[in-house]
Order: C-alpha cells, then structure tokens, then sequence
C-alpha cells in the first residue's frame, strides 16, 4: 500500500513542480474552496487554537484571520512541490536571503545551529544549503513511507541539504565535532513534544505548554553559535529570511534558554502576522497538565 500510494502521489507532485506559478496560485485558489468551504479540514483545531491565543479578538476578526490562514496554508502547499524541479536562480529570487554574511562570519569559527518555525514558507528554506559555506544538514522525522522518505532526500539532495534522522543527530554531530567536520544544522524546533517526554515547560502565546528542547540540546552538544530565521512574506510567492542570533556560543547561557529566546522570538512574528503560522497543529493541547513546579 505503501508503495501504490507513493506510485499514485509522485505524477502529481511532479506535474504541480513544473506549472508556471500563475497556474499553481489557481490551483492553490481552488484548493483553498475544496480544504476550508466543502472538506472543512482541521478547521475545528485552527479555530480552537486562534480562540486560545487571541481571546481579545472578535468572532468576525477570528473567522477573517482563519480564512487567511487557510489561503496561505494552500500556497506553501503548493509551493512546496517547487523543489523538486525549479532551479536555484528562479527560487532565490522569490525567496531572499537578507544577511548570509551573519552565517557566514559564526560558521568560520564554529558549527552553528538554525533554528526554525511553521511560519511563512519554511519549506522553501532548503535553499540554505546553496548559501552555506561549509556542510549543510537538516535535522528531521523520518517518514512513515520509506518511498516518500528517500523522495525527501534526494529532494533536498538538490540543494546541497543532507538530511539527519532526529534520533540519530547527537552522535552525528559528536561524530563530525570530534573529526573538526563544521556544518549549519537546520531543525524546526516549534513542534509539541510528547507529555511523557518533556523536560521543560513554558509560556507560548501566553499559554504554559511543554516545549521542543532538542534544538538547545544539539546546540550545547558541540557549543554551537545560534540562529533564528526569521521569514516573512513580501507578497504572494515571494518571501525574505533574515538571521537573527540567539547565542554567539551555546555554553555561555544559562539552560533553556536558547529555547527561551527561540520561542520569544517565534511569538513576536506570529502576533505581526498570525495568518503565517501553521495553525492545524494541535500545539497547546497539553495545556491542563502543567506540573507543578513549571506553574507560575
């Protein structure tokens, strides 16, 4: 089944790669109407969550920004199949790279750890392994579907990315520390871990929730310069990343807070623009098992 599902997926995702993107938008448009108006998908969990973060903000507001959201959620969607044909010239010019000199001044002097959001078009941040300079790796979840798992890597091949399963980044990167192989480690690091495997909880969006301290940890492994990506979106297809550090050195803060200040960070851009973000998480579902010593 595996298998016949990757057979039946790939045409499509290799058609919608090459569409002009006047005819991906239309499509992008059209799945807009099928996934909010006729399927209603996830909308109950985006509208929980916007209710959560923004109990301020009227009905009418809300239902403005969930319908955003959703047109967006649709763009990056499609969009995302872009990587797997267009070429570096095309997608650098839609999605800018505002200072590279900032990673390209820490990663001289050591490996450094990028820490990323859901927000905007993360996919399209592939594009980092053409910007650096020394070894390009993205930290990540391996698929359920071994197909669409090595369709994956050799998508991200293209862009010079060489993908670490998320269980096995700390002895590579002890691996390649120990050998003085320096690399850029990419990890999305917004995510909702596990109840029974959170080591720290938090305010986020004004809600105490467990959060992802796996980025701090690879961090502190190798005692990495940090960075933020912070995207945003000029207009339709077209995005800009701008690097903003968090730590110069991992060691030389305090524990959790790398996490601290990724996740400030993350939560100044979604209240700038929260039709951005990726709301069909159920990201603050933990929130009424708060242990006792993370209370305020």
């Amino acid at each position: 089944m595996k298998l016949l599902a990757y057979l039946l997926a790939y045409p499509v995702i290799w058609l919608l790669s090459i569409l002009p993107f006047p005819i991906l938008y239309l499509m992008s448009d059209l799945l807009y109407l099928m996934l909010y108006h006729v399927l209603g998908y996830r909308r109950k969990v985006v509208r929980t969550n916007l209710e959560l973060v923004f109990p301020e903000r009227s009905n009418s507001e809300l239902r403005v920004l969930e319908r955003k959201f959703y047109k967006h959620l649709c763009d990056v969607f499609l969009e995302s199949t872009k990587s797997r044909s267009i070429s570096y010239s095309r997608i650098s010019r839609r999605f800018e790279i505002i200072n590279p000199e900032l990673l390209h001044a820490m990663e001289a002097e050591r490996s450094v750890m990028v820490l990323m959001a859901h927000y905007a078009n993360w996919e399209w941040s592939v594009i980092l392994g053409h910007t650096v300079r020394t070894n390009a790796f993205g930290v990540y979840q391996r698929l359920g579907n071994p197909y669409f798992d090595r369709y994956v890597h050799r998508t991200r091949a293209r862009w010079n990315l060489e993908l670490i399963e998320q269980q096995a980044a700390t002895s590579k990167i002890l691996e390649n520390e120990a050998q003085g192989v320096r690399g850029v480690y990419g990890l999305i690091s917004d995510q909702s871990p596990m109840v029974s495997k959170a080591r720290y909880w938090m305010p986020f969006m004004g809600i105490t929730v467990p959060v992802f301290t796996g980025g701090e940890y690879l961090a502190r492994q190798g005692d990495m310069s940090v960075l933020y990506t912070r995207i945003t979106k000029k207009k339709r297809g077209y995005y800009a990343l701008e690097f903003i550090p968090i730590a110069n050195r991992a060691l030389e803060l305090s524990e959790n807070e790398i996490t601290q200040r990724f996740l400030k960070l993350c939560e100044e851009q979604i209240r700038e623009r929260p039709e951005l973000y990726f709301w069909t998480h159920r990201r603050w579902k933990h929130r009424d098992k708060v242990p006792e010593k993370f209370k305020n």
